[in-house]
């Protein structure tokens, strides 16, 4: 039932080595340290229409776990916050420990291990086309409540509301897109390093 649904496949891809941790340790620490780059590159590409603005880190964050596996996702996104700390590789003008625990998008930046940890772990079970959607809705999930939370008392919004549409809502649309696109490059790069 699981399979007929797309939750699952039984195929077998030079991917899941990496996933599964049996990768060297060099092709691990290349993936870690790609995907942390990816991620400072994704906040090259922003557009402020208000307080958040639209990024392409999403991409980066929800990649790394699917690609990495639930462990090596969230030491990506560890690493992408660390570097933040000493270089501007945020979405934002700054860095540092004060504009990284100061800004009105902390709540996200915060919430990227996690939901990289989530799409991995998910999606190591999940592993079908529907499971691999499911995974980073989960973790879009994750990452929304974390931070439209921080959004909402940083920005000081008026109600609860005001934070969901500008923090959520506005996002959601653009968010599933993300989310369909590597969907089908993961799936896609999957079927062609599948092993018979």
């Amino acid at each position: 039932m699981i399979s007929q649904l797309g939750l699952r496949t039984a195929r077998v891809s030079t991917i899941d080595d990496l996933r599964s941790g049996s990768a060297s340790v060099g092709l691990q620490v290349a993936g870690i340290v790609g995907f942390a780059a990816l991620t400072a590159l994704g906040a090259q590409f922003r557009l402020y229409l208000w307080e958040v603005p639209f990024t392409l880190q999403t991409l980066a964050v929800y990649g790394s776990g699917l690609y990495l596996g639930w462990r090596n996702g969230l030491l990506a996104q560890g690493l992408y916050l660390l570097v933040g700390l000493f270089l501007p590789v945020y979405a934002g003008e700054g860095f540092g420990p004060a504009y990284l625990f100061g800004a009105i998008s902390a709540g996200y930046l915060l919430a990227y291990p996690l939901s990289a940890a989530l799409v991995g772990f998910a999606s190591k079970r999940w592993n079908g086309l529907t499971g691999t959607v499911l995974s980073m809705i989960g973790g879009s999930l994750v990452l929304f409540t974390l931070g439209v939370t921080w959004l909402h008392y940083v920005a000081d919004h008026a109600t609860w509301f005001e934070s969901i549409d500008k923090g959520w809502l506005r996002f959601a649309p653009v968010d599933l897109a993300k989310i369909l696109l590597v969907a089908l490059v993961y799936q896609g790069t999957r079927s062609l390093s599948s092993r018979d």
